[in-house]
């Protein structure tokens, strides 16, 4: 097998065009394609239309040595995939034995009869490898070709994350054959300043192409990417220390984690380091937040509950009076909450959230101002944060972000 040194994506199917499915598997793809040296040139998604796809797979082989589709291997008449690719090459499918077997077995280790349709699901072309599916029913293809006299590789994979995620670590990557060149990336994470004031200051080096420095707009802040290319991976950090340095220093203030890190699993992690217990009251992020933290598998014993009302009367489980929720200002409303749900789960953290507009109110998407508090044995810390006009539920989201990046930053 030639080595691959550009790549395509091409995802199948009309789900991903009208948005009811969010196409992760190609943001994953890349990403793996990337740490193996391959550039990444084109990513496309298309319907479940044969000759749109048939299209897409000349196009994709004139110019990529490797394409890699998702989607569309499915036992029904919308699956196309297979008959895309064997149009294309001017092969026809067959009926391999060895899978259908493979197919029937599967089937029956579960009691569940197999319809005759899915006989689909064992053809094989002349040119065609295929891949194990543990996970699933759909085997893989993996297709060595070439076009005008240039070696060319096609992978078919089906659409389920959990099944491409698997068969691409264990059934594809072995058998590519990448450059020699590798890719090193580090990666902060950022909160509190704009992508447009973060690039401001990294101006000096966001015009470079090895290493390249570049921001992005995420849920949990901005995200700063230096990366470099070189034949080895320690060439390739040597290329990006000088600007990796630059960015850390320049950002020194704002940064919360870097490349794999996820903020509820540095909290938790933190409330570990310092074996601590935290209690949460959610009258702004309308259960967001306790939802986020009692994700992560370290949470037992550190996360102990929360509360999420945005009534008065609901509230009157913390203790607090209702004179202080009507008439108290949104600093010592907050303060209350936080000491609130910290005594009633005697816990040695409490967090709160709260905003004069609660999350059943009618403003959907006005501009608005919340405040987060953080009570502990020594004290009460309250920060304010302006909303802008994105929506509820951006905003509910926004603001449990604030509210954790402030709870790492007191822990810290």
């Amino acid at each position: 097998m030639a080595t691959i040194e550009r790549a395509e994506i091409l995802s199948i199917g009309t789900e991903l065009l009208l948005g009811e499915i969010i196409d992760t598997n190609s943001a994953y793809l890349a990403a793996s394609l990337a740490e193996h040296g391959v550039d990444v040139l084109w990513s496309q998604r298309v319907g479940d239309n044969r000759s749109r796809i048939e299209a897409a797979l000349e196009r994709a082989l004139e110019r990529s040595d490797l394409l890699v589709l998702t989607g569309g291997l499915g036992p029904t008449e919308d699956d196309m995939t297979r008959e895309s690719i064997a149009s294309v090459l001017g092969e026809t499918p067959g009926i391999d034995g060895e899978l259908e077997r493979w197919l029937r077995d599967r089937f029956s280790r579960f009691a569940r009869h197999m319809p005759e349709t899915n006989l689909k699901q064992a053809w094989l072309i002349p040119s065609a490898k295929a891949l194990a599916n543990p996970r699933g029913t759909a085997p893989g293809w993996l297709v060595c070709t070439s076009r005008n006299g240039s070696p060319r590789v096609l992978v078919a994979l089906p659409g389920p994350p959990q099944e491409l995620e698997y068969m691409w670590q264990n059934e594809v990557l072995p058998r590519l054959k990448f450059p020699a060149a590798r890719l090193y990336a580090r990666i902060f994470k950022t909160h509190g300043v704009g992508e447009s004031a973060i690039a401001e200051r990294l101006a000096s080096l966001t015009a470079g192409a090895n290493p390249s420095v570049a921001t992005y707009a995420r849920r949990d802040g901005v995200h700063v990417r230096v990366a470099a290319k070189a034949e080895t991976i320690e060439e390739a950090r040597r290329i990006a220390k000088a600007a990796e340095r630059t960015v850390g220093h320049q950002l020194a203030d704002t940064v919360w984690g870097y490349d794999n890190d996820e903020l509820p699993d540095l909290v938790i992690r933190a409330l570990e380091v310092r074996n601590l217990r935290l209690a949460v009251a959610e009258w702004a992020t309308g259960g967001r937040l306790s939802g986020t933290l009692a994700n992560e598998w370290r949470v037992t014993g550190r996360f102990e509950g929360g509360v999420a009302a945005w009534s008065f009367e609901a509230m009157r489980i913390l203790g607090i009076p209702r004179s202080t929720m009507e008439q108290g200002d949104p600093e010592s409303v907050v303060a209350s909450l936080a000491e609130g749900v910290r005594n009633l789960f005697a816990t040695d953290l409490g967090l709160a959230t709260y905003s004069a507009a609660s999350p059943s109110s009618k403003n959907e998407g006005s501009e608005a101002v919340a405040f987060v508090a953080v009570v502990d044995g020594d004290g009460t810390n309250i920060r304010r944060c302006s909303l802008p006009s994105q929506g509820r539920t951006w905003q509910q989201e926004r603001l449990t972000f604030e509210a954790l990046v402030f709870l790492w930053s007191h822990l810290h």
